[in-house]
């Protein structure tokens, strides 16, 4: 269970938060070109109105979130990073399939970039979807203060949409005197991760978005959160999931259930807008059931409706070049995810050694996976890997969670067919990169390892990851 609960209109500040129409929500979100430089550096922002505190926070350009990267699919992006941060840092191209000297992997695929430092990452975007970029050094603090930002490749062939959106979704723990409260909990870590109390929509609180009925939007959702899982639901509408981690799935209603996205995720909406001008509804974030709270508002425009019936409903994307999994000739192997508080793990190696849980909880390492907790990465000893993978040899892991609390696992440099869950085979198996397993579950994934190098697998809600349950598979 949640350990922080959001409250409507921030009971830290007191002050009545921000409304935000859908426009400007659109023009907070500033378009960058393949190119331009990110500049990653300390800044200040306000989540509720202008009258209220402002927030130090740690960002790309010095908004919440950063710049988006836009790229046709099969271009060439050529980004330069400098930091301006007091500590070393690396930008993570999240879901890409990219070069892995690229990945940003801090010892794994690249030396951190140290303040007053630049460096160039250039890869091509061979998958179309919704991606996004953050740092791999230090992540649950760097990404805690704001460092995140939303990569978009554009498919050749688009679906309809009266406008495309795109909703980068935080939350932020946060101090009555408005300012970051400190990082670094063991409570965090040894359970849910580093939940927030101030949600946001690209940067603000209290959202309210302001459709025209009529309307069908594309609806962007990225979970930018350390921990945070999101399960949002849009009352009186029937949204369509059209693609995950940008991966496209074939349209369908995702009818009473909460459309949930995890840490890393990505979930891609048809929301066709046909209420009456005037009319308003709630989005509610049901995930934690004990714990629900109002995320945002819909309110429509008194304007005419743009249309009264709705469009039909639209054929599948294009699929990415992703390669099939030969399921015959497949090799096996199971990864069980353990330890955690209520967890039931006593014991696990660390460096080779038997060490009880509670030593490793006093060196803040308190995950396992197979029975080992896996020490932090460092210029002289990155480790060794979880896996060794033949090149262009096809792959079905089980991912077991032996623990009490969620685990988004994400795998770089591959994306990844999620084939079954809890033994129970998916009809429809979806392409993804960070698949969220609950409490005593297990899935099943197949991949074809066609990306050589060194690429990393951890669960990505950020607490765990530092604390034991971040390795790396060797593809060569």
């Amino acid at each position: 269970m949640p350990t922080q609960s959001i409250q409507r209109r921030s009971f830290l500040i007191g002050a009545g938060a921000s409304a935000v129409a859908a426009s400007s929500l659109a023009k907070s979100l500033a378009n960058s070109k393949p190119g331009d430089a990110l500049v990653a550096k300390p800044g200040n922002v306000a989540f509720f109105d202008a009258d209220g505190p402002s927030t130090e926070i740690w960002s790309y350009g010095g908004g919440i979130p950063g710049p988006v990267l836009r790229a046709k699919q099969g271009e060439r992006l050529r980004v330069s990073l400098r930091n301006e941060l007091p500590e070393a840092t690396t930008v993570h191209w999240h879901g890409l399939r990219i070069d892995n000297a690229m990945d940003g992997v801090p010892f794994l695929t690249q030396a951190p970039v140290v303040p007053g430092d630049s460096f160039t990452y250039e890869f091509s975007a061979n998958d179309a979807g919704t991606y996004w970029y953050h740092p791999h050094v230090n992540s649950a603090e760097q990404v805690g203060r704001g460092l995140s930002g939303a990569l978009i490749v554009e498919e050749a062939d688009a679906p309809d949409v009266d406008r495309d959106v795109i909703w980068v979704l935080d939350d932020w723990r946060l101090q009555k005197d408005g300012l970051i409260a400190p990082f670094g909990d063991l409570h965090d870590a040894a359970h849910a991760g580093r939940l927030g109390n101030v949600a946001t929509v690209n940067g603000k609180s209290d959202v309210i978005f302001r459709p025209r009925s009529g309307e069908r939007i594309r609806l962007r959702l990225i979970n930018a959160a350390n921990a945070r899982v999101f399960g949002l639901d849009f009352e009186g509408h029937d949204p369509m999931l059209l693609a995950v981690d940008g991966h496209p799935v074939t349209p369908a209603s995702t009818g009473s259930i909460p459309v949930a996205i995890p840490p890393g995720g990505r979930v891609d909406l048809l929301l066709d807008l046909m209420a009456k001008p005037g009319e308003k509804f709630r989005i509610v974030d049901r995930y934690y059931p004990r714990n629900a709270y109002v995320f945002g508002d819909i309110h429509y425009s008194a304007a005419d409706p743009i249309r009264t019936t709705p469009r039909k409903i639209p054929t599948s994307i294009g699929e990415n070049p992703v390669a099939k999994p030969n399921f015959t000739g497949a090799e096996s192997f199971e990864m069980v995810f353990q330890g955690g508080a209520m967890g039931g793990l006593r014991e696990a190696k660390y460096k080779g050694k038997s060490t009880s849980l509670r030593e490793l909880a006093g060196m803040g390492m308190v995950w396992a996976v197979n029975g080992a907790v896996i020490p932090p990465m460092t210029k002289d000893d990155v480790g060794t890997p979880m896996l060794n993978l033949k090149l262009g040899t096809s792959y079905i892991l089980r991912w077991r969670n032996n623990t009490a609390f969620d685990h988004p696992i994400h795998m770089h440099g591959h994306s990844f067919h999620v084939i079954s869950r809890n033994g129970r085979k998916l009809t429809a198996p979806r392409i993804m990169d960070t698949v969220l397993i609950r409490p005593e579950e297990f899935v099943d994934i197949a991949f074809v390892a066609d990306n050589p190098g060194d690429w990393a697998l951890h669960c990505h809600v950020l607490e765990h990851a530092q604390a034991g349950m971040m390795g790396y598979v060797r593809v060569e």
